[in-house]
């Protein structure tokens, strides 16, 4: 599904315009990207947390020379998903 599938869906579930589903789509999208930049932890109940995990600092390969390369340790974003979302085996 894109953001485009999205903003249809709800504006056919809600009755709202496509134009005000659309601004407030990518308003609450830039919320959650700038939670995100500043580190913040975001919690959507019933649906998932978005949160960050440290990666250690480990040495790679340059596919292409086959020489070792050091890669810093970083943070990632991760996603857990809510016990709603997910999907029994």
């Amino acid at each position: 599904m894109t953001k485009k599938d999205l903003i249809l869906k709800v504006s056919k579930n809600t009755g709202v315009k496509q134009i005000v589903v659309k601004k407030i789509v990518e308003e609450i999208l830039s919320v959650i990207l700038e939670a995100l930049k500043n580190k913040e932890r975001i919690e959507l109940r019933n649906f998932g947390i978005f949160c960050f995990k440290k990666r250690k600092a480990k040495i790679g390969r340059n596919p292409k020379t086959g020489e070792t390369v050091p890669i810093p340790p970083r943070q990632v974003v991760i996603f857990k998903p809510g016990k709603k979302l997910k999907v029994s085996s």
